[in-house]
């Protein structure tokens, strides 16, 4: 049985043939699959490996199994290279789908939309991630994402209505916004290993070691060259609190990407001493810096189901973010605050809300929220969902699984 997997995803290939992930298809996110199907084909886009987006590699993906097989049409830097790459997908696409058995499209993506309409003219069995609302997406993204938006949002609305099988990345956030007539299931991609008391533990007791003038460290883990992950708003913040004399919080950014618009936000509310830039951290070391910091928060106007959030969570640490996406459904009300122009006030007021007690209130419940996404749970969840998935088209396959 052949899969084709169909994203807009963006590969970067260097001089020696490896092709790296710059994203959420990475070994563990194909790995998935390969239980499912002889044969798994990926189309994407693929970018020559570069001084500028080196950092943004994340892992091979093209040497971990013989049944991945990378089909990727090369993207150059030039506006019209870029449009010409997404004609070369959907031409890619349309072929791969006509020569497969079944097709997974992660949406929402341009090429997605595009290939919903092949698999249904070649009467392809398929089956949609949803892992993203586009609506958000492009709508913080620029002018042309905001005349873009509602094209995409009723073609991604109209196209899950009547989707058969649906994989939702949320509990709730994109069912509603996104409803299916057919089956669906939610099955996070963020998905943890291990869960170890003694972070717990640790926690509690860095919370309770906390003296009253104490610097208070936040914590956000985003691209700093996209406005829409929002920690401007937490800087401005900080400004403000020390126009009242209130100098205590330090904000740390660990993400890659040009530093440039944030520090001049910083610049401008006079906090440059109060914010620091990591730059990035390998994944395998973020860990060890959530573990020093004191509250974690997501400011973010567009996301799914915030993989960073939920692994802050899960070492303990207090937590707070916007009202988009997922990120209401992960943490408790009084800790979420608005996508408008109340947001800095609503900020500063959580922060300074955050007591030694109720830090430690929400360290023990956060752990334990974070436990729902316990990878084992989800991924039996996602396997028994796979597994129907195939076998209701057995008979039009004509297949024996």
């Amino acid at each position: 049985m052949i899969l084709v997997f169909i994203s807009d995803h963006k590969f970067i290939r260097d001089r020696n043939g490896i092709v790296y992930s710059t994203g959420q298809i990475t070994k563990e996110y194909l790995s998935r699959y390969i239980p499912h199907f002889s044969k798994i084909i990926v189309v994407g886009r693929e970018f020559e490996l570069t001084e500028q987006n080196k950092n943004k590699c994340i892992e091979p993906v093209n040497l971990f199994s013989d049944q991945i097989i990378l089909k990727l049409v090369t993207c150059g830097k030039s506006k019209r290279e870029v449009l010409n790459s997404y004609r070369k997908l959907i031409e890619l696409s349309k072929k791969e789908i006509i020569n497969c058995d079944f097709m997974i499209c992660k949406m929402p993506s341009i090429c997605g939309n595009f290939a919903i309409q092949y698999a249904k003219k070649y009467n392809k069995p398929y089956l949609i991630e949803l892992v993203g609302c586009p609506w958000d997406a492009l709508w913080n993204h620029s002018l042309k994402g905001k005349i873009m938006a509602p094209f995409m949002y009723y073609a991604t609305k109209k196209i899950i209505k009547n989707a058969k099988y649906v994989i939702y990345v949320t509990n709730e956030f994109l069912q509603k916004r996104y409803p299916t007539k057919g089956k669906s299931v939610n099955c996070s991609n963020v998905s943890l290993k291990k869960f170890d008391d003694n972070i717990l533990k640790a926690r509690l007791e860095k919370i309770n070691s906390i003296k009253e003038d104490d610097k208070i460290i936040i914590g956000t883990i985003a691209a700093v060259n996209v406005k829409y992950k929002g920690q401007q708003y937490v800087i401005e913040a900080l400004g403000r609190l020390k126009k009242q004399g209130i100098t205590r919080y330090e904000y740390q950014l660990v993400g890659g990407g040009d530093q440039t618009y944030l520090k001049s936000i910083a610049e401008k509310f006079d906090v440059v001493d109060q914010v620091k830039f990591l730059g990035t951290i390998p994944h395998d070391e973020v860990f060890n810096w959530l573990d020093t910091i004191d509250i974690y928060v997501q400011p973010s106007r567009q996301e799914g189901l915030p993989r960073a959030l939920i692994e802050a969570m899960s070492r303990g640490l207090p937590a707070f973010g916007a009202k988009t996406g997922g990120i209401p459904e992960l943490l408790e009300p009084e800790y979420i605050f608005s996508n408008t122009k109340k947001n800095i006030d609503e900020i500063c007021n959580i922060l300074q809300s955050f007591t030694k007690e109720k830090m430690i209130v929400q360290a023990k419940r956060n752990y334990e929220e974070a436990k729902k996404y316990d990878k084992q749970l989800i991924e039996k969840r996602r396997r028994q969902f796979l597994m129907e998935f195939k076998l209701s088209f057995e008979k039009i396959l004509n297949y024996r699984f």
